[in-house]
């Protein structure tokens, strides 16, 4: 054998063999490294009950302070603020199993 055959013949290998393997190779790894672990999922569960407990005390603040100041009127603030919540809630309810 020629080192010219030698040379095609790793030429071919390569292009129908190693190269889409190669590709394919680092597109399950993107895949695999773009969703959440199991994790970033506890965390992520941890966090919503942390902001649910800190919304709960800002409205226990905020109706203590109504409660004393009859004209006291949060700053910022609509008077649907529970509605972005809610809509997070909904969306984690269609998951299978969560409870908040």
């Amino acid at each position: 054998m020629e080192a010219g055959d030698v040379l095609g013949l790793f030429a071919i290998v390569s292009l129908f063999i190693f190269l889409p393997w190669i590709i394919l190779h680092y597109v399950t790894k993107w895949k695999t490294a773009s969703t959440l672990t199991t994790g970033d999922e506890a965390l992520l569960d941890e966090l919503y009950h942390l902001a649910r407990r800190l919304e709960d005390r800002v409205n226990t603040v905020e109706r203590l302070v109504a409660a004393d100041h009859p004209d006291f009127r949060p700053l910022g603030r609509s008077m649907t603020v529970d509605e972005p919540i809610s809509e997070l809630e909904r969306m984690l309810a269609d998951q299978k199993g969560f409870r908040p």
